[in-house]
């Protein structure tokens, strides 16, 4: 039997999602930008509840502002935490603010994802005014360098033992197109290759030197045949930046290669690295990690939930995978019960053309607060 409250409910957090959506984009906030960080933090701030209390963390990355932790007190059992954040992958130059084209939301980080922030800011404060008996503690959690993060994660130990992690990136449908949640990611990784050679002049004397390029397109190459899409691992190998020499004239001595890599597991990332030769034509190779991030997969620890969601949703709710990182990966370490993809659904993350689908901001509130009914056993009328 469907709840009879959730549809209200998603109609009046919807009511105000666009236009705080407007606000939120119109704040250009690059990750590492301090000042964009400080100034959609604020405003998210100002759209928490009274009874919010409001705390700053130390940020993962050196440097950047510190990330905004709200949490409410309640009565009953569960604790729960709402996650996101605010930085985007689009520099100040680049920046546009959100505009409506047909039921398309035009803007910077609109999908990617202050839409979704916007929808956490508004289940957060739903809690806040009607579940305080069937939570002890809710939180939300925004982060400021989600994009570019390459220190460990700071925040996911804090939140050990906590009843559920829902995360609000961006949504999609399921494979018979039904409103889908993310609860299966890939392991994430930054294979960083240097290289270390010597210089000559490339005209006259060549061969004295140790070409550095050359060994990184060699590494480059035994990295691209690891790729296994359709393995067990499921592992994808994909060289993607390159740099070395600085002159047209000189043998290159030095350079560095960047890879991406994405696989079931963690661990899978070991054999690329030491697929990597040592030394190319005399020009030595050095392999190291930037950034090695967990995958998810909590498919057994939601499955009877998403089942009671959907009927009080009254459709259904479909577990789906995603190939990107997201901060839910290190969380659901702690927490088995993580599900992400709870934001609108919209397109061209990282893009110009960036965009959330105004209709879905109501349809996947009509899911978050389905979901949290569920989490939180939420009478059918309320």
């Amino acid at each position: 039997m469907s709840a009879d409250w959730i549809g209200p409910a998603a109609e009046a957090l919807a009511r105000h999602a666009e236009r705080e959506l407007e606000a939120l984009v119109a704040v250009s906030s690059p990750s590492g930008d301090r000042h964009g960080a400080e100034e959609a933090l604020a405003l998210c701030a100002a759209l928490l509840p009274d009874s919010a209390r409001i705390e700053r963390l130390e940020c993962s990355s050196p440097g950047h502002a510190p990330d905004l932790l709200a949490t409410l007190s309640g009565t009953g059992r569960r604790r729960l935490l709402l996650l996101g954040h605010v930085d985007t992958v689009v520099g100040h130059d680049e920046h546009r603010p959100l505009r409506r084209v047909g039921d398309r939301l035009v803007g910077s980080g609109a999908v990617d994802m202050k839409g979704g922030v916007v929808l956490g800011l508004g289940a957060f404060a739903f809690l806040a005014r009607t579940a305080g008996a069937a939570f002890a503690e809710a939180a939300l959690l925004l982060v400021c360098d989600e994009e570019w993060r390459t220190a460990p994660f700071a925040h996911a130990e804090r939140f050990a033992g906590w009843d559920a992690c829902l995360c609000f990136e961006a949504g999609q449908r399921g494979p018979g197109d039904e409103e889908g949640v993310v609860v299966r990611r890939k392991a994430a990784g930054t294979l960083r290759v240097s290289a270390t050679g010597a210089s000559a002049h490339s005209g006259s004397a060549p061969d004295r030197g140790r070409n550095a390029l050359l060994a990184l397109a060699e590494a480059a190459r035994a990295v691209a045949a690891c790729h296994d899409p359709g393995g067990p691992e499921r592992l994808t190998a994909v060289p993607t930046v390159l740099r070395s020499g600085e002159a047209f004239n000189v043998v290159p001595a030095g350079g560095e290669l960047y890879c991406d890599l994405r696989a079931d597991r963690e661990a899978a990332f070991d054999a690329v690295a030491d697929a990597v030769p040592d030394e190319v034509g005399g020009a030595r190779l050095a392999t190291g990690f930037v950034r090695r991030w967990p995958g998810m997969d909590s498919r057994a620890a939601t499955g009877e939930l998403l089942e009671r969601a959907s009927a009080a949703l009254g459709r259904p709710i479909v577990p789906v995978e995603r190939g990107g990182a997201s901060d839910a990966s290190h969380v659901a370490v702690h927490v088995p019960v993580t599900i992400d993809g709870l934001g609108p659904r919209g397109g061209g993350a990282h893009a110009p053309q960036e965009f959330v689908l105004a209709p879905t901001l109501r349809e996947r509130a009509e899911v978050a607060l389905a979901i949290l009914g569920a989490l939180l056993e939420l009478p059918q009328r309320m």
